[in-house]
C-alpha cells in the first residue's frame, strides 16, 4: 500500500518534495493558495485542501480531508512559512511587533497545530508515523550582514526545540520527528535575496558546494530520505542542508 504524505505549502520546497514523493507514493497538499494547490494536485494526481495552518478549524478540516481521500496519513511535512522582512523583521532593536507576531503565528504556531492534530490521530490509533518540520540554518548559525532577521530565526528555533522535545516523548510509540534546516534556497520566499547582487556574490563563498543558492530539489532529496523508512533509526535530529553554510565564513 502507498504511504501517504500530508504536506503544508504548495510552492518552492513543498512542491519539490511533493513531486519527488509522488513518484512512488501518495501526496495530499494543504495550503492557502487554491490555484497552486489545485495545479500541483492535478499534476501529481494528489489530493488537496485549502486552508491556513494558523487556523485550528482549518487544520482539522485539512487532516480530515486527507483521511477522506486516502484513509490514512503516514507522514507529515510542515513547510508552509513566511519571511516577515517586509513587515519590519530585522535586528532585535529594530524588529517590529507586527513582524515578530507574523513569523511566530505562521511558522511556529502553524507547525505546532499541524503536529498536534496528526499526533493526536496517531496516538489515538496507536500508529507509527514520521514528521519532518522545516527549520533554518539561521536558527543556530546567524549571519549579521545580510540576514539579520531575529523574528524569523526565533520562529525557526522554536520549531527546532519543539521538534526535539516531541521526538523524545513519542519515540517509544514508533513516531519519529526530525527537522530539516535549509540554507538559502531558490524559492519564491527568497525573491529579495535573489535580486540582490551583493547577496548573490556572498553566497558563492557561504554555500560553496553549490556556489550560490540551493535548489528546492536539493532540499527535497534530503527531506524524502528523512520521511521514508530508510531513515527509520533517526529521530530528534536537525539536519542542515546548506551547501556548506554552517562551516563557511
Amino acid at each position: 500500500m502507498d504511504e501517504v504524505l500530508l504536506i503544508t505549502g504548495s510552492s518552492g520546497i513543498a512542491a519539490a518534495v511533493a513531486r519527488m514523493w509522488a513518484a512512488e507514493d501518495s501526496v495530499f497538499v494543504f495550503g492557502v493558495n487554491e490555484n497552486e494547490c489545485r495545479s500541483l494536485a492535478d499534476e501529481l494526481d494528489a489530493g488537496y485542501a485549502v486552508g491556513d495552518v494558523r487556523d485550528e478549524a482549518a487544520v482539522k478540516h485539512g487532516v480530515a480531508e486527507c483521511l477522506d481521500r486516502f484513509g490514512q496519513i503516514d507522514a507529515l511535512m510542515n513547510v508552509a512559512g513566511v519571511s516577515a522582512r517586509s513587515m519590519g523583521d530585522g535586528p532585535l532593536h529594530e524588529c517590529t511587533s507586527e513582524a515578530w507576531e507574523a513569523v511566530m503565528d505562521l511558522n511556529a504556531k502553524g507547525t505546532f497545530l499541524m503536529c498536534r492534530e496528526v499526533l493526536g490521530l496517531w496516538t489515538k490509533n496507536r500508529q507509527a508515523g514520521v514528521i519532518l518540520n522545516t527549520g533554518s540554518v539561521l536558527a543556530r548559525h546567524p549571519q549579521r550582514e545580510h540576514f539579520a532577521t531575529v523574528g524569523y530565526a526565533a520562529s525557526k528555533g522554536a520549531i527546532e526545540a519543539m521538534s526535539v522535545a516531541a521526538a523524545a516523548y513519542y519515540a517509544p510509540e514508533g513516531i519519529r520527528i526530525n527537522v530539516i534546516a535549509p540554507g538559502l534556497v531558490h524559492t519564491p520566499m527568497t525573491a529579495r535575496a535573489q535580486a540582490n547582487a551583493d547577496i548573490n556574490k556572498y553566497m558563492i563563498q557561504k554555500q560553496p558546494l553549490r556556489k550560490g543558492m540551493l535548489s528546492a530539489e536539493d532540499v527535497a532529496q534530503a527531506a524524502c530520505f528523512l520521511l521514508r523508512r530508510d531513515s527509520s533509526p533517526i529521530t530528534g535530529q536537525i539536519l542542515n542542508v546548506d551547501a556548506g553554510w554552517t562551516v563557511s565564513e
